[in-house]
């Protein structure tokens, strides 16, 4: 019996690690695209060795960047490299995440990130697209967004996070089902203010942060407090994980 092969881009991120996990759970080959395996996503050194016999690449790589020229440049280079690299290597299938509401919201990153997916449809390559709302973990990340002695100056933000733990499998899922296009969003089961989650992580993990609301100004600013980055209805999947839950467990 032949056993599929996964490339993963971004393996030890956030996600990545999660695909890593559920990949192997399901007996499945995972072939990393790092930088530690000799890789470079903006140039393609090393893609053409570690894309031989792989059956689906899943893309989880992301940036700093949050300008919208330095994200479209990141995501344009890394996106490119990858389904020519693909094609080359006869690679089938495509997988990238992508985020709930970017459509809505004009921040420059989320900028990037629909570049990414424009280019995947217009592309000669099978592809396929989750979007994801943020995840638990992005409560404590937004603990170090901005940082003022012990204050923590977090961005006032309607958010349904889901676990990490979760995208990670939908994503292995979507590997093994094939080429979909871009498929119903996954997203958590609560709508939560980001703010809030935040103080809560710092509660529960002793850190002391003092954490500040801020209302970020502009379009980008109203988006992210008027539910933009949520989704509901019947064309939607709800994770199982609560933030509570995610707290109790990993917090």
């Amino acid at each position: 019996m032949t056993v599929m092969r996964i490339a993963v881009a971004g393996a030890t991120g956030q996600v990545g690690r999660y695909v890593v996990q559920a990949a192997g759970e399901r007996g499945l080959e995972v072939v990393p695209l790092a930088r530690a395996n000799g890789v470079d996503l903006t140039t393609g050194t090393g893609l053409a060795d570690r894309l031989a016999g792989v059956d689906a690449v899943v893309d989880v790589v992301s940036t700093r960047a949050q300008s919208r020229s330095a994200a479209e440049a990141f995501f344009s280079r890394v996106t490119r490299t990858l389904m020519n690299a693909g094609r080359d290597a006869g690679v089938g299938h495509h997988v990238a995440l992508s985020i709930v509401g970017i459509d809505a919201v004009p921040s420059g990153y989320y900028r990037g990130k629909l570049l990414q997916e424009r280019l995947l449809a217009e592309g000669d390559r099978p592809w396929s697209v989750l979007r994801a709302t943020q995840f638990h973990e992005f409560a404590a990340q937004a603990l170090d967004f901005a940082r003022v002695g012990p204050w923590s100056l977090v961005p006032v933000m309607t958010s349904q996070p889901v676990a990490a733990r979760e995208v990670g499998q939908a994503l292995v899922a979507l590997a093994e089902k094939g080429a979909s296009g871009r498929v119903a969003d996954l997203v958590g089961p609560e709508v939560l203010s980001m703010h809030r989650l935040a103080r809560r992580v710092s509660d529960a993990r002793g850190l002391g942060r003092r954490v500040v609301p801020v209302r970020l100004p502009g379009a980008a600013g109203r988006g992210m407090r008027d539910g933009s980055l949520t989704a509901y209805g019947d064309d939607v999947v709800v994770g199982a994980t609560t933030f509570d839950a995610w707290l109790a467990a990993d917090g």
